[in-house]
């Protein structure tokens, strides 16, 4: 969470609390009309909180993307003709590896992108792996055979990516959510990069010793 987020929360929930002490005051000295302005303005103090909250709860798990990156390091293992195992290693430091069905591996992403104005408060182009699975080069093959797809964003009580897309209120902060995909066959043993740039991701054969950048 960038540091400006946490200061604007705490000063939000700070004014929230200060009005509301205000609010109590004025109603005991039966200031009505100050009391309820008082009260709006702890309304919209606590709103700003929730709104910065949300924000900081739905962005979790994304990665802010100011250049072209290592989102992972996949080595693939062919199982029979039509399937292969992909190893995973991510930035963090984590493995994970999946057995999948069909010819070539495919992965997807979520891109947010936010507005000039939101980059102020730390937020830029940020993404998060979404899903990994095996895709067949032949159409009759992808229609009828075994299909096979795992999970890599991690479950969160709620996602930025939804939400702009459930809630137009949205449009302001954000200049664009889209997904991005890209596969690459993977009929013999080879290693890869999975990249995420500002304009979507794309994938690369790699040496066999390469690691994903760890974060700062």
């Amino acid at each position: 969470m960038p540091n400006i987020l946490v200061i604007l929360i705490a000063c939000a929930a700070l004014l929230t609390l200060i009005f509301f002490i205000a609010t109590v005051a004025a109603l005991r000295k039966k200031k009505l009309f100050s009391s309820t302005f008082r009260f709006l303005l702890a309304l919209l103090a606590l709103s700003s909180a929730g709104l910065l909250g949300m924000i900081v709860i739905a962005t979790d798990g994304y990665h802010a993307l100011t250049h072209e990156e290592i989102a992972a390091v996949v080595k693939t293992e062919p199982i029979g003709e039509k399937g292969f195992t992909a190893h995973f290693r991510f930035p963090d430091g984590h493995e994970a590896s999946y057995r999948l069905a069909g010819d070539a591996l495919y992965v997807d992403a979520h891109i947010l992108k936010w507005k000039p104005i939101v980059n102020i408060l730390g937020l830029h182009t940020a993404y998060e792996l979404d899903r990994v699975a095996g895709r067949y080069m032949d159409l009759k093959e992808e229609r009828e055979s075994i299909r096979t797809v795992f999970l890599l964003s991690r479950d969160k009580p709620v996602n930025m990516f939804t939400l702009r897309q459930r809630y137009s209120l949205l449009r302001p902060l954000l200049d664009a959510e889209y997904g991005s995909a890209s596969f690459i066959n993977s009929d013999k043993p080879a290693h890869f990069e999975i990249r995420v740039s500002t304009t979507g991701l794309l994938i690369r054969k790699a040496g066999r010793e390469a690691v994903p950048q760890p974060r700062p």
